[in-house]
């Protein structure tokens, strides 16, 4: 398991995919570019699969299924619980991996592969996740029970934001159901994922039960339409999920497809001000921003506008911006100089709109970092809903302020947003709270929390655009989307039976 991958250094030309439980490195005859977005400086390079490519980490995982699925569920969840304790022991080392080549700090990155290994540990309780049902005696001596069964080959498509934890949101559940695995990682910080494999490996787990494939659309469509896949997780962009949906749904394929999201919190007029601006700030522009549960606008009611603007402000401007890896250092890059030149589009947009530019985090200066993708905390207020600033996912470090005048208002505003992946509100008022978890449409809310990210024995998931399909990952959603369920019933005759072509009744 000696790898230079496993040193968290630059030290590889060629991120290695890894087909049958053994890294490949000649397969895909395009690549592209791993960034340090820090430094802005080309660290590594990702072979992009090709259809065929995709196909025989495919069929790899289709020669290992069978024999996985017949392996019993403690074996399995024996195999998980090494992996776990594997994964919890190089927390650190994957850090500094997704740290070089995402740009986050160290520390979100470590936090990131604990709520990873948390989606694990949950996998574990395979063994009664997996038991069926039994009903005796539902006619003259006969019985029914059902039996959860794996799909088969299951594929994930993830995300540059979290390289560990979403895969771990993933493929954990799947192999605990007994399927294999295809990956499919973002290009822009696909080391994690080959880490990952090594780790999956070292605890025990079958050649050919997980496979990591590298590359951009022709790879996605080659896992989207391959007739041995049967299920196909997803987390990423509104549109691509929308894509991914109805392209892999019209192959028969179960699907689901986590979308966008504008996240909203409701500041209510009798919330605490000081705690809710840090904790606004630290949602907004953790991880830069980028995160799906990112705060990405606020909403404050009525009379407390003006005093939470200037705390959010001056609690944005204790914030520390420079390379992840560096202990003292609150906000890291963002991914690439695409993404940081789009962020500031936006915000001059925002300004020709007619918004009000609180703190611009345009033109960051990170001394030696120079050519790095930083972009500062940006706040901008006296937003309106018909502003681009508002509809788009930005998903950089940029919060707006919306001003209503009563929480009817509020409710209004976020109910009448195209996403409905997290919202929180921020208030003493227990009715309040109440009346708002009811009523909003969302699929993840917080009461005074400002990033309602459920355990892994919850499901994670939105509402509206912000999901297609009709389950969660992970959590008891996470077992139903990776198993089918099969009924059988049964009667074992004690006299001859004559013939009969009536359908059959109990009793």
């Amino acid at each position: 398991m000696t790898t230079a991958l496993s040193t968290g250094e630059a030290v590889t030309a060629t991120v290695p995919m890894w087909i049958d439980g053994q890294p490949r490195s000649g397969l895909g005859v395009r690549s592209g570019p791993v960034f340090d977005p820090a430094l802005g400086r080309i660290i590594r390079h990702v072979p992009f699969a090709s259809g065929a490519d995709v196909a025989i980490a495919i069929e790899a995982a289709h020669r290992a299924g069978p024999r996985w699925s017949a392996t019993p569920p403690l074996t399995r969840a024996r195999v998980l619980a090494k992996f776990r304790d594997l994964l919890l022991d190089d927390r650190e080392n994957l850090a500094r991996i997704i740290s070089e080549e995402h740009g986050k700090t160290i520390s979100d990155a470590a936090s990131a592969v604990q709520r990873g290994a948390e989606v694990v540990e949950f996998a574990t309780a395979a063994p009664h996740l997996l038991k069926g049902e039994h009903a005796p005696n539902i006619g003259r001596g006969v019985d029914c029970h059902s039996e959860l069964q794996a799909l088969g080959v299951c594929a994930g498509i993830t995300p540059f934001n979290f390289p560990a934890m979403v895969p771990l949101w993933m493929f954990p559940i799947a192999i605990a159901c007994g399927n294999s695995f295809v990956l499919k990682p973002s290009e822009k910080d696909p080391s994690a994922s080959v880490r990952l494999a090594e780790l999956l490996q070292a605890a025990g787990l079958p050649d050919g039960v997980f496979n990591v494939v590298h590359g951009d659309k022709e790879a996605v469509d080659a896992l989207l339409t391959h007739p041995l896949v049967r299920g196909v997780s997803f987390v990423g962009s509104t549109p691509t999920a929308r894509y991914i949906y109805a392209t892999a749904a019209a192959g028969g394929k179960r699907v689901q497809a986590l979308g966008g999201a504008k996240n909203h919190a409701v500041v209510l007029a009798d919330a605490d001000v000081a705690s809710t601006a840090d904790a606004l700030v630290g949602a907004a522009f953790g991880s830069a921003g980028q995160r799906c549960m990112a705060i990405s606008v606020i909403v404050a009611v009525d009379t407390i506008a003006d005093l939470l603007v200037d705390s959010l402000h001056r609690a944005a401007a204790r914030l520390r911006i420079g390379p992840g890896r560096e202990a003292d250092v609150d906000m890291g890059p963002v991914i690439s100089a695409e993404q940081r030149d789009r962020i500031h589009r936006y915000i001059e947009t925002a300004v020709e709109d007619g918004a009000t530019l609180v703190a611009d985090g345009r033109g960051v200066h990170v001394p030696g970092c120079e050519a790095g993708f930083f972009v500062g905390p940006t706040i901008v207020d006296h937003v309106r809903t018909d502003m681009s600033v508002y509809r788009d996912e930005i998903f950089g470090p940029v919060v707006v302020v919306i001003r209503v005048d009563s929480l009817d208002s509020a409710i209004e505003l976020v109910n009448r947003n195209e996403y409905g992946n997290g919202t929180a509100i921020f208030t003493r008022s227990g009715a309040a709270a109440r009346r708002f978890q009811q009523e909003i449409e969302v699929g993840m809310v917080g009461i005074n929390v400002p990033i309602p990210v459920p355990m892994a024995f919850f499901s994670f998931g939105g509402w509206k655009s912000s999901l297609f399909g009709d389950l969660h990952v992970h959590g008891l959603e996470g077992i139903a989307f990776y198993t089918r369920t099969k009924a059988i019933t049964t009667r074992w005759p004690t006299v001859d039976t004559r013939v009969a072509l009536t359908m059959p009744t109990m009793g």
